[in-house]
């Protein structure tokens, strides 16, 4: 099969590119590889996927249509998977014209762009975010969405309202996956758990927000890829809703689209996620409790019913591991600090 991967030199667009050139599919990158985080860690990813002779890569930013559409026109791809996007809560406060220009902008471009080719699936990324002011949990995706209280939310819930509405006038079919703090090796610096082991290991202190009353239903990234390469060959069809036991189909009753939470369902509290990172690194940490920051949201927590209905999975890896696996990975690419 022939995969377009928007992003597919950040984080989670890297790993899932990997295993899907490891499975045997031909993939196409496309990422603009823009300075939000050191440029370096995406090409060292990059470097990883490009000797692969399945592996082809276009670098360009979504809001450069011409270079999308060239792309898109010249790998005539099977399936699109769409990750690309500006990522932050808190920097959505800073710089939000970022968010609007890459998050609407190029997923409008993208949309355009495959409309008419006859593009088998879409799956386009969202985020836990979406559900902003929801105070029931966990989250289903038939819960509504209408309360973001970022930009970031605010921009990812119009990118589900606009595929929704090329499912419907073009018969585009579309997965709109939404994440749940997605974290593993090759994580961004932004992350929370990139920033404390990197403050731990220097003898700095960490900021912990909301007091450390928050929690987070912590997905590791093997699990994430292993959902959406099982999403891959599932695209929705109008009509041919699931039966998910305790819950319901997200399904639209006006077109091909569905949302489909990507979480386990066993929310970690922010201090016991902490004592994690302490017992990995063996040393513990210097706590720098703060208030909540504007746009965060206290709780996190999936409904994997749908998920699993789907595919017979859900994310499953405790936290234990997959923070061991992150403080590995950190140390074999940074090095330990000295002493």
């Amino acid at each position: 099969m022939k995969i377009f991967i928007t992003g597919s030199a950040g984080f989670i667009g890297y790993h899932l590119a990997r295993r899907l050139l490891e499975d045997g599919h031909r993939v196409h990158g496309y990422d603009g590889m823009t300075a939000y985080y050191d440029v370096s860690l995406k090409r060292a990813r990059l470097a990883l996927l490009t000797p692969s002779n399945s592996f082809s890569f276009t670098e360009a930013l979504l809001e450069d249509h011409a270079a999308l559409e060239t792309a898109v026109a010249e790998f005539a791809p099977d399936v699109v998977i769409h990750l690309a996007a500006q990522a932050g809560v808190r920097y959505s406060i800073e710089a939000p014209r970022t968010y609007h220009d890459a998050n609407l902008t190029g997923t409008f471009n993208l949309l355009e762009v495959l409309r008419g080719t006859g593009t088998r699936h879409l799956l386009l990324a969202s985020t836990s975010s979406v559900y902003g002011g929801n105070e029931t949990v966990p989250f289903k995706e038939t819960d509504r969405t209408d309360f973001p209280i970022s930009l970031y939310a605010a921009t990812k819930k119009a990118g589900e309202a606009m595929s929704h509405a090329y499912a419907h006038l073009y018969g585009l079919p579309t997965t709109c996956f939404r994440f749940f703090t997605v974290y593993g090796p090759w994580g961004r610096p932004d992350m929370a758990l990139f920033k404390f082991v990197s403050a731990i290991g220097r003898d700095e202190p960490i900021e912990v927000y909301g007091e450390g009353h928050m929690q987070r239903d912590f997905t590791y990234i093997d699990d994430l890829v292993e959902a959406l390469t099982r999403l891959i060959p599932l695209p929705p069809v109008k009509g041919q809703a699931v039966d998910v036991p305790g819950s319901a189909d997200s399904l639209s009753p006006v077109a091909p689209w569905r949302s489909v939470n990507i979480g386990g369902g066993q929310p970690v509290g922010l201090l016991p996620f902490i004592d994690t990172v302490e017992m990995a690194l063996g040393k513990k940490a210097l706590r720098n409790l703060l208030p909540m920051q504007q746009g965060d949201v206290e709780q996190t927590h999936a409904a994997p019913a749908l998920l699993k209905a789907l595919t017979g999975f859900a994310p499953q890896t405790n936290v234990e591991i997959g923070v061991a696996a992150f403080v590995e990975w950190y140390f074999s690419y940074y090095g330990r600090p000295a002493g």
